[in-house]
């Protein structure tokens, strides 16, 4: 515990050294700024009383790291993380940057949690720091992991929902209406996840993209082979001239059928899957019951 005071102590001491530092600046630009008849520097009251502490100290820093991470150097990370962000869905709304806040506030609350209670538990020195490194290897990856985890939720809702999507789509044309009207039917009709993402392609189509475009930008959101397949053949659907509503029965015939297999494959392995907890906890219990008498009568008689 005195540990853990000497530390804030410290912390405190360099805090309170470097407000006095930048007082000590701002006060030296004054006189410099009156001395040349400049624009005076707006004082502390006066700034005060114009905005909040968040939106005069905090607000000009997350801007300044935000410029800083969109920077050339940082563009490839940025549409990684982008496009990562973009397949679980936006989760909570998180841009790339504020994925990367969230990430950098974990990698350095978690190991100063777990020093904390290093120095409340009297932890030696070797324990103290690998705990820290374990905090902070889990803090640098848990919101991956909640990313990839999202994805694959995503993933199955889409597969779950893509043959009654399709055969909406093909209803809708073999009515009378072209691809992109009988899209925007099937989109304000049925919600999920394809309604979301085809919702979207239809914007891109009204900004000015081409369909193959938009459609790359579908597949490219949703990194399933159904539906990658399906984005591929109405691409080439369209290049071809071929009709788009047989495409699209042969495409739901398909995800069908896929969808079966998968469902067979699912149970095939379950049998293999219930192997492990019957042995390690059924068949020890079974042993108990049946062969627990047996041995107690042994006991007895060799005795």
């Amino acid at each position: 515990m005195i540990n853990f005071l000497v530390l804030i102590t410290i912390g405190l001491l360099l805090g309170g050294v470097y407000l006095t530092m930048k007082e000590k600046k701002r006060t030296v630009r004054e006189r410099i700024a009156f001395i040349r008849g400049d624009e005076p520097v707006e004082k502390v009251e006066s700034s005060s009383v114009k905005g909040s502490l968040s939106e005069r100290l905090v607000e000009p820093k997350i801007k300044a790291m935000k410029k800083n991470f969109n920077k050339t150097k940082n563009r490839k990370k940025s549409e990684k993380i982008e496009l990562k962000l973009l397949r679980a869905g936006k989760p909570f709304g998180m841009s790339p940057f504020e994925f990367k806040i969230i990430q950098w506030v974990l990698m350095i609350g978690v190991p100063v949690f777990f020093l904390v209670l290093s120095l409340i538990g009297n932890l030696s020195t070797v324990r103290t720091f690998f705990l820290m490194i374990m905090g902070f290897s889990f803090a640098a990856y848990l919101p991956h992991a909640y990313v990839n985890l999202k994805i694959k939720s995503r993933a199955k809702l889409a597969i779950k929902e893509l043959s009654d999507f399709v055969d909406l789509l093909a209803v809708s044309m073999e009515a009378g209406l072209g691809f992109d009207q009988a899209l925007s039917k099937v989109v304000l009709k049925k919600q999920g996840v394809l309604s979301e993402e085809f919702q979207r392609c239809l914007e891109e189509l009204r900004l000015g993209k081409t369909r193959r475009e938009a459609l790359s930008g579908v597949r490219e959101r949703l990194d399933v082979d159904d539906i990658k397949m399906l984005v591929g053949n109405i691409i080439q659907a369209e290049q071809l001239g071929v009709g788009m509503v047989q495409i699209l029965r042969i495409q739901a015939e398909e995800v069908r059928v896929r969808r079966k297999q998968r469902a067979e494959e699912q149970a095939m392995k379950a049998p293999v899957k219930m192997l492990f907890p019957l042995v390690l906890f059924i068949f020890p219990c079974i042993f108990i019951i049946l062969l627990g008498p047996v041995m107690l009568q042994l006991m007895d008689t060799f005795k």
